[in-house]
C-alpha cells in the first residue's frame, strides 16, 4: 500500500479500508452526488469512526454523535467552505472535522500538537469561526452574512454566501443568542441568507433548565399540532405509497405553520420545524429548500438525540458528554489512577459542611452543577440550589440580588466563563460592595481543553476592583480553609480561585478555619541572621508552591539561602510580609498561575511606593503574553516557564550566579 491515499497518510488512518464510503470522502464535495441511501450508510460509518476516535483520545463524544446526520446533510447541500457553517461551542464538530480533510489527523484530537477539541480558524478553512464558549454563533453568523452582502453589492461577480449557525437548546438560553436574533430582523438584506439551526437534544451538559426548555417542549407536543398530524397521518395511509411519502415530507415543512405564532417568528425568523435531525430524507430536501429560499433569516428546529447510535452513550446520564479513553465494545471508560481528591471536590465538601451550619448559604451555577461540584449541594439542599442555565451574567446579578436581602450566595463558575459576566461583577456586585462569594474553578492552565478554557485572566480582572478580596490556595488544606473563609465573609465580594485536577495528597481537616483576610505565611525560612540581607525570597500565589519548594531545595543545595512564602491572598496583599521578604533578601521572586499584571503588579506597586524597589532585585513570574495550546498540564506549565527549574534559572540570573558551575 502506498504511503499516501488521496493525499492522506494511510498510516494515520487505522480504519482505512473498513468504511468504504467514508474512504471516498476527502472534502465535502465528495458528498454532492451521493444518494440518500448512500448518505445513510456514510452516517453509520462516520458515527463509528467518531466513536473509535474518541475512544483513543477522549473528548466530547455525545454531542458529536447527535449531529452526524445534520453534519452530512449540511455539507452535502451547501457549498462549503464558501458557504459558512458555524458550530456553537464547537465541541460537537468532530464529524465535521473528519469530513473536511482532517480524518488523517483526527486521532491527534486534543493531543499535544494535534487538532483542537473545538473549531479553530487557523486549523481549517472549513472552520470560519473559532468557538469554545457558547451562544456566539448567531452573532458571528449574522456578521458574516451582512459582510457577504456588502461584498456582493460592490462586486457583481461575487456569489453571495449562505451562513448556517448551529446552536444547541442549552446555548440558545443565553442572552447573547437573543440579542443576535433580535438584531437579525433589522440587519437588512444581508440577513436573508442566515439560517439558524436549533439542535434540540433536550440536553446540553446537564439536563436543561428554564422556560426555554419548556417552551421547546411545548412546540414539539402542541395538542393542536399533534391532533392535526394524527388526522393527516390517518388520511395519508389511504393514499398511494408515493403520495403518502410526499404527504409526510409536506407535514415536516408545514409543521411550524400548524403550530403558529412561535417566539422565533415574533423575533423575525421564518420558523421551520420541528424536524427529525436524524432523518436524512427530511434534512436534505429541507436544507435544499432553505438554501434556495433566500428569504431569511430562517430558524430550522431539528430534534436530535445526544449520544445517538452508541448504546452506552444513549443510556448514560450525561449521554457521554465528555469522556476519558474507553472500550468501544463495552463503553467502559478508563479510570484515572486513584489519588488525592480533586480541588473541586474539596471545595464541595467544605461548602456542604458550611451549608449544614448556615441556612443562609445558597449556591448558584450556570449550567455546570457537576463540573463545579455543586451537584452534591443540589442533592442535599435542593431548595437552596439554583442552576440558571448558560447565563453567567444573570447568575452574577441574581446572586447580587440575593445578597442585598441577607442571603449568602455562592456563585460557582469556571474562570474562563466568569469572563462573560465581568460587567456584572464590576457594576452589580463590586461597586455596591455586596457579599457574593465567587468559587472560581479551573483557574490557571487546564490541559486538553487548551487556551479557550484556561483560567488565565481572573487575577487581572478581579485584583483591580476596589472592594474585591481574592484568594488562591496552595494545596487542598488551604482550599478547605479558604472555602470556610469565603462562606463566613460578609464585608463585600470575595473570590476563591483554584485549579483543575487533584491536590497533593494531604489529609484534610474535619472543618476549615476562617483565615485572617490579607495575611500570608512563611513556609520555609532562609537560614540567615535577622540583620543580614542575603539570598532569594519566593512569594508564591496558588499551587505553584510545591515548585517553589523544589526550587528552594535546589538553590539551597548550592549554598543560596531561600525563603519561601505562601501569599494566600492576591488582594489585599500582605504588605508586612512583602516588606519582610524585600528587606532581608537580595532577590525577590513572585510566582502566579495567571497572566502578567495580576498579583505581581500589586506587589511591585507596594515596593515602588515604599522605595524598596531601589534595594531589591524584583523578578515577577507569570504566564507568558501568549495563549498556550492544549497539552498535558505539566507540559503547559513547563512551556509557560513556571516550574522549579525556571525559578532556579530566574534566581541565578538575578544573582549573577552560574548555577551549573557551582554544582560542578
Amino acid at each position: 500500500m502506498s504511503n499516501l491515499d488521496n493525499g492522506r497518510s494511510v498510516s494515520t488512518i487505522p480504519t482505512l479500508g473498513k468504511y468504504p464510503l467514508l474512504d471516498r470522502v476527502t472534502t465535502p464535495d465528495d458528498l454532492k452526488n451521493l444518494s440518500i441511501d448512500q448518505l445513510r450508510q456514510l452516517a453509520s460509518e462516520l458515527r463509528s469512526e467518531t466513536i473509535d476516535t474518541v475512544s483513543t483520545t477522549g473528548g466530547h463524544l455525545g454531542a458529536s454523535l447527535g449531529v452526524v446526520e445534520l453534519t452530512i446533510a449540511m455539507h452535502a447541500v451547501f457549498d462549503t467552505p464558501d458557504d459558512k457553517i458555524i458550530w456553537d461551542v464547537g465541541h460537537q464538530a468532530y464529524p465535521h472535522k473528519i469530513l473536511t480533510g482532517r480524518r488523517d489527523r483526527i486521532r491527534s484530537l486534543r493531543q499535544p500538537g494535534g487538532l483542537s477539541g473545538f473549531t479553530r480558524r487557523a486549523e481549517s478553512p472549513y472552520d470560519p469561526f473559532g468557538a469554545a464558549h457558547s451562544s456566539t454563533s448567531i452573532s458571528a453568523g449574522l456578521g458574516m452574512a451582512v459582510a457577504h452582502h456588502f461584498q456582493a453589492e460592490k462586486d457583481a461577480s461575487y456569489r453571495e454566501r449562505s451562513v448556517l449557525a448551529v446552536i444547541g437548546d442549552g446555548s440558545i438560553s443565553a442572552g447573547m443568542a437573543y440579542e443576535a436574533m433580535n438584531n437579525a430582523a433589522v440587519a437588512g438584506p444581508g440577513a436573508k441568507r442566515l439560517i439558524v439551526i436549533l439542535n434540540d437534544n433536550e440536553m446540553s451538559i446537564a439536563p436543561p433548565v428554564g422556560s426555554m426548555s419548556k417552551y421547546l417542549s411545548r412546540l414539539m407536543t402542541s395538542r393542536q399540532f399533534l391532533g392535526l398530524r394524527d388526522l393527516a397521518g390517518r388520511f395519508a395511509k389511504h393514499l398511494p405509497s408515493r403520495l403518502e411519502h410526499a404527504a409526510k415530507r409536506a407535514e415536516e415543512l408545514t409543521r411550524g405553520l400548524i403550530i403558529g405564532g412561535t417566539l422565533f417568528e415574533e423575533l423575525g425568523f421564518y420558523y421551520v420545524g420541528p424536524v427529525d435531525g436524524h432523518d436524512l430524507t427530511q434534512l436534505v430536501p429541507i436544507l435544499r429548500n432553505l438554501r434556495d429560499n433566500n428569504e431569511g433569516p430562517i430558524l430550522l428546529h431539528a430534534i436530535t438525540e445526544k449520544g445517538r447510535g452508541y448504546q452506552p452513550a444513549e443510556s448514560a446520564g450525561d449521554k457521554y458528554h465528555a469522556v476519558n479513553l474507553f472500550n468501544v465494545v463495552t463503553g467502559e471508560q478508563k479510570k484515572a489512577p486513584s489519588g488525592p481528591p480533586s480541588y473541586t471536590s474539596v471545595m464541595s465538601r467544605e461548602l456542604l459542611r458550611c451549608a449544614g451550619e448556615d441556612d443562609r448559604l445558597v449556591a448558584i451555577t450556570a449550567a455546570m452543577p457537576s463540573g463545579t461540584g455543586l451537584d452534591a449541594f443540589a442533592k442535599s439542599y435542593p431548595e437552596r440550589f439554583f442552576d440558571v442555565g448558560i447565563a453567567e451574567q444573570h447568575a452574577v446579578t441574581f446572586a447580587a440580588g440575593m445578597a442585598t436581602e441577607g442571603l449568602r450566595p455562592v456563585c460557582a463558575i469556571y474562570s474562563t466563563f466568569l469572563q462573560r459576566a465581568y460587567d456584572q461583577v464590576v457594576h452589580d456586585v463590586d461597586l455596591q460592595n455586596l457579599p457574593v462569594r465567587f468559587m472560581i474553578d479551573r483557574a490557571g492552565l487546564v490541559g486538553a481543553d487548551g487556551a479557550t478554557h484556561a483560567g488565565s485572566f481572573d487575577l487581572n480582572y478581579l485584583c483591580c476592583l476596589p472592594n474585591m478580596v481574592v484568594m488562591a490556595p496552595s494545596d487542598e488544606i488551604e482550599l478547605t480553609h479558604m472555602t470556610a473563609t469565603a462562606c463566613a465573609y460578609d464585608s463585600g465580594p470575595i473570590a476563591l480561585r483554584y485549579p483543575r485536577g487533584s491536590g497533593i495528597g494531604l489529609d484534610l481537616p474535619e472543618k476549615g478555619e476562617v483565615l485572617q483576610i490579607g495575611v500570608g505565611r512563611i513556609v520555609q525560612e532562609a537560614n540567615t541572621r535577622p540583620d543580614q540581607k542575603r539570598g532569594v525570597a519566593i512569594l508564591s500565589l496558588g499551587t505553584r508552591l510545591e515548585e517553589s519548594r523544589k526550587a528552594a531545595d535546589s538553590l539551597a543545595a548550592q549554598g543560596i539561602p531561600v525563603t519561601v512564602a505562601d501569599a494566600r491572598f492576591a488582594k489585599p496583599v500582605d504588605t508586612a510580609l512583602i516588606d519582610r521578604l524585600a528587606k532581608r533578601h537580595d532577590v525577590f521572586i513572585t510566582l502566579e498561575e495567571g497572566a502578567a499584571g495580576g498579583f505581581s503588579s500589586l506587589v511591585v506597586r507596594h515596593l515602588a511606593e515604599t522605595g524598596q524597589l531601589d534595594h531589591v532585585k524584583f523578578r515577577p513570574m507569570a504566564l507568558p503574553d501568549a495563549y498556550i495550546d492544549h497539552n498535558k498540564p505539566d507540559a503547559q506549565y513547563d512551556e509557560a516557564g513556571l516550574t522549579a527549574r525556571h525559578i532556579v534559572a530566574t534566581a541565578a540570573t538575578a544573582l549573577g550566579v552560574d548555577i551549573e558551575a557551582q554544582s560542578a
